[in-house]
């Protein structure tokens, strides 16, 4: 099952979570490829599928790579293998929804793992609940977020959020990319999810100086558990 958006429901719901479904994990690997991560994700959302995890929050930095998603454009990525290469720059499909765009340092990607029957949302209400999780985060920086139909964030006119996510037998995986201070070069690679990279924008940008990548993962995760109405555990204390 993929996600899909449009402007009818892009407003934001409210969610009334079974009293069981209060734990989430939160695991921040650091700096790891694409792969590693997208290993990581299929190893959790099994494990949650079964009920050995109630939930997980992956929160991370990528190598750069251009991830395609099912809905890829042709002609969205503008970069041949050979150019991408001599930059250092992978090209992978991927099984999320939304079409091609770009990870790399400087970018907080977030991969929440969660049972939608648990926390007692449907997929729209879980997608535009993930999306109010970026709009608080930006809100403490004084950025005012808003929803721009398909799925993601914007600050003004430039999207500083992408969104793509799976779920399967009722758990989510994939997630967001956040821009904070990434290699915005690197974004002309590609049309980013259909857009000019003209577009996009990042935190740096926005506030004039990079936020530090700590705070704003201490930000978001505080974000994430108000809105989704969780308690976040560090996965290196859990015990399964």
């Amino acid at each position: 099952m993929q996600a899909h958006h449009d402007q009818e429901t892009a407003q934001p719901c409210e969610l009334i979570p079974p009293h069981d479904a209060s734990r989430c994990f939160l695991y921040e690997p650091g700096r790891i490829s694409y792969a590693d991560g997208l290993k990581l994700q299929h190893d959790f959302h099994t494990a949650c599928a079964l009920g050995e995890i109630p939930g997980i929050l992956m929160l991370l930095e990528h190598n750069p790579v251009l991830t395609m998603g099912v809905k890829t454009g042709e002609g969205n990525v503008l970069a041949s293998r050979e150019a991408l290469d001599k930059l250092g720059v992978e090209l992978v499909k991927t099984d999320r929804g939304g079409d091609v765009t770009y990870h790399g340092p400087g970018q907080l990607v977030g991969y929440p793992i969660l049972k939608l029957r648990q926390i007692g949302v449907d997929l729209h209400c879980y997608l535009r609940t993930l999306e109010q999780t970026i709009i608080d985060t930006l809100a403490d920086f004084d950025l005012i977020g808003t929803r721009n139909g398909p799925a993601g964030v914007w600050v003004g006119d430039k999207k500083v959020c992408s969104i793509g996510i799976a779920v399967r037998k009722w758990v989510t995986y994939h997630g967001f990319a956040l821009n904070i201070d990434p290699n915005m070069s690197h974004f002309s690679l590609i049309n980013p999810c259909g857009l000019a990279s003209s577009q996009i924008t990042s935190l740096a940008e926005l506030l004039g100086s990079a936020p530090d990548m700590a705070h704003v993962r201490e930000v978001y995760a505080r974000n994430f558990a108000n809105n989704f109405k969780l308690e976040l555990i560090p996965w290196r204390a859990a015990k399964c």
